[in-house]
């Protein structure tokens, strides 16, 4: 019989637009994919994302073209892990890589934390989104957010500093992570730096566009520069360094938790702190990078928090701090799930 896979779309709606700096979406247009052997199934969930040149339907072929051949293996977990990692990094790999972590857990009995020897997951602060709006809209969101510990500001280049200003008014006590998205020029950095630094904002998300950041090299950053769309597999590292202060680890970007966890523990030993993000999905994508989160210094992985809604047993997340990944969810055994 050998391994099935089936893939399919689904839109998730979103509670409010969600816009960065380039563009706006109201849904989540989300790969999942179930994986069995005959006996246990384990599944996951991708997005593809266009920034990437990915599309639902250039996913769904990928993951096509691999199923077939899974379909000729009987048994051999090697071999359905060797064939998904030979696959591109990007969502279909991603998709597939976690579906296969959630059918070895099942099947052999061990919790994906207890295969890869990780903690036990304990709760974390994550920092909750605000995207991009007016200074006066921006400020009034972060105040209904009710002053939770970290924030995340999409911003582009345009009133950098204002909008800031009446956010930090608005929820004084929280720190912030401010977003780019490739979104400004190295000036815009520089003129903004000392003044992000002064309103609570421990670290800056990707503020140049790919590759046009040789001016990072000879400038220090009052606030610590963190590499997103920069940043996708091990591959990177080395350039990186020098330019960036953090990674920022999605698995989209990576192919999946077997790369994201290699990332981690490279990037560490190369002296970047460690940031897991996610693109807007549900609990089901944020399962397999939760389990990193004790290897971060920044968390940010509150995307069920804006569709709207989540998947049975999904994260809870209150108050700014995200509990344990559900057992129910993903990633576990069912003799571990209680019911």
């Amino acid at each position: 019989m050998g391994f099935q896979v089936e893939a399919y779309q689904q839109a998730l709606p979103l509670k409010s637009v969600f816009r960065i700096a380039r563009g706006a979406k109201t849904q989540a247009d989300v790969v999942v994919v179930t994986l069995t052997d005959g006996v246990y199934t384990g599944w996951g969930e991708s997005v593809p994302y266009a920034r990437y040149q990915e599309s639902v339907q250039s996913v769904l072929e990928q993951i096509d073209q691999t199923a077939k051949s899974l379909a000729t293996f009987e048994g051999d977990l090697s071999g359905v892990r060797a064939r998904i990692n030979a696959m591109p990094s990007g969502a279909a790999r991603n998709v597939m890589d976690c579906a296969l972590w959630d059918l070895v857990a099942k099947s052999q009995q061990k919790s994906v934390a207890q295969l890869l020897s990780l903690s036990t997951p304990a709760p974390c602060v994550t920092a909750q989104t605000l995207s991009i709006d007016t200074p006066e809209a921006m400020a009034a969101a972060a105040k209904a957010l009710g002053h939770p510990p970290l924030i995340k500001v999409k911003l582009d280049n345009q009133d950098i500093v204002k909008k800031m200003q009446a956010i930090h008014l608005a929820s004084p006590e929280s720190q912030f992570i401010v977003d780019a998205n490739e979104g400004w020029s190295i000036d815009d950095l520089k003129a903004c730096g000392d003044n992000l630094k002064a309103l609570n904002v421990i670290l800056i998300e990707q503020p140049l566009p790919v590759g046009d950041d040789a001016g990072l090299i000879d400038y220090s950053c009052p606030v610590p520069l963190c590499a997103d769309e920069s940043c996708h597999t091990r591959e990177e590292l080395a350039y990186l360094k020098g330019r960036y202060d953090a990674v920022n680890i999605k698995l989209d970007k990576t192919g999946g938790l077997t790369e994201a966890y290699a990332l981690a523990q490279e990037a560490q030993v190369m002296g970047f702190e460690i940031m897991l993000g996610c693109m807007v999905g549900s609990s089901l994508a944020m399962a397999p990078i939760s389990l990193l989160s004790d290897c971060a210094k920044y968390v940010d992985l509150d995307g069920p928090l804006l569709i709207k809604t989540d998947r049975e047993n999904g994260f809870a997340i209150k108050d700014g701090v995200m509990q344990p990944l559900n057992p129910a969810l993903w990633g576990y055994p069912q003799s571990q799930v209680i019911l």
